[in-house]
């Protein structure tokens, strides 16, 4: 609330409300889709202002009226609780809470530098929907080096007991690893596809 008024005294009052961001829910629905259970708003904003946000924006559970400490100690409890937590903030107040959890996203644009340099992730773009793509793209990363992980395995190990049990000569052990190699960098590229 604003106070409006002259030196002889006020006379009015202006309501002043920040607005969500237009695309908060959306993103939060494909948060859903990438496989999240559970989201969470850790915020300075009183418990009416942050009843409100969540519930527009689909938010499960919000905690309000938290300092930088205050939001470092719940993410401490949410990881206890639910032991896999991501941070995405994008002041310097989250700055404690993104290093403190397993993973911290920073707003890239609107972000300032510290959280910018302490989170692990940095979106480029202020669009929250940002934050599932980079999500997806995570999990398509570590598929693949799981796989080159395997892949790599198996190629090696069929080098070894073919060249111990002698149906590979040197040259071609050699030759057949540099060419596995190709392999593995091809499946890795399939990441340039997302």
């Amino acid at each position: 609330m604003v106070i409006v008024g002259t030196a002889d005294g006020p006379f009015g009052l202006i309501a002043v409300q920040d607005t969500i961001r237009p695309n908060a829910a959306e993103a939060i629905k494909q948060l859903r889709r990438a496989g999240i259970d559970r989201t969470v708003m850790l915020t300075g904003d009183t418990p009416e202002v942050a009843r409100i946000v969540a519930a527009r924006a689909g938010i499960d559970e919000f905690f309000a009226n938290l300092s930088p400490e205050d939001k470092v100690a719940k993410v401490r409890e949410l990881v206890a609780r639910h032991h896999h937590v991501a941070m995405v903030g994008d002041g310097i107040n989250d700055a404690p809470a993104l290093a403190e959890a397993q993973v911290g996203m920073a707003m890239g644009t609107a972000g300032t530098d510290v959280a910018l340099e302490t989170a692990d992730v940095a979106l480029m773009a202020d669009n929250l929907e940002k934050i599932a793509e980079a999500l997806r793209l995570a999990n398509r990363a570590n598929l693949l080096v799981r796989q080159n992980l395997v892949l790599s395995s198996v190629i090696i190990g069929g080098l070894v007991v073919g060249a111990l049990a002698g149906l590979l000569s040197l040259p071609v052990a050699v030759l057949a690893h540099e060419i596995s190699e190709f392999i593995v960098i091809a499946n890795g590229l399939r990441m340039l596809r997302a």
